[in-house]
């Protein structure tokens, strides 16, 4: 499927992709590291985030490591649509441990642009079934760490390391 932007923003569905698949990569060590999802379950989560991001919905995804349910990692991406003005890194440094009880949250936050129209439309594609969360996702119990930029153009996801 080729899509592409007509507004002012200078990046394609291909800077979107290549942005998207260091995010992947950062899951799957998550989930390897952790133990505590299946790798096809975070490549599902992966595959959603990116019909988000290419849909223009996607705003925020925060993943977060429970350990009997206390927080003890997160990774908070953010989209940003002038990413030229983050450098671009490698994915990585997500080697989580396991722990007891352990349990990987994974939140979504959309765009305004994602009303019930977007959501009909999207519905068939997903392969989450994703609802509503109540989560606490500030992570004040953890401290924050610098993250890295992904880009490609003037699309970007800032990361932000909590632990």
């Amino acid at each position: 499927m080729s899509q592409s932007f007509t507004s002012s923003e200078s990046y394609s569905v291909a800077d979107i992709q290549n942005v998207i698949r260091k995010v992947t990569a950062d899951f799957l060590m998550i989930a390897e590291s952790t133990r505590a999802v299946e790798v096809e379950r975070a490549k599902k989560w992966a595959h959603d985030v990116e019909l988000f991001a290419r849909n223009g919905y996607l705003k925020q995804v925060d993943l977060t490591l429970l350990s009997n349910g206390k927080e003890v990692r997160a990774i908070r991406y953010t989209t940003k649509t002038e990413g030229g003005e983050l450098e671009s890194s490698r994915p990585g440094g997500v080697l989580w441990p396991e722990v007891a009880g352990a349990q990987l949250r994974i939140v979504i936050s959309y765009t305004k642009a994602y009303d019930q129209s977007a959501r009909e439309k999207l519905r068939s594609s997903l392969q989450i079934p994703w609802s509503t969360s109540t989560a606490d996702i500030s992570h004040s119990s953890l401290s924050s760490a610098a993250g890295r930029g992904y880009s490609s153009n003037d699309y970007g996801i800032q990361r932000q390391d909590y632990s």
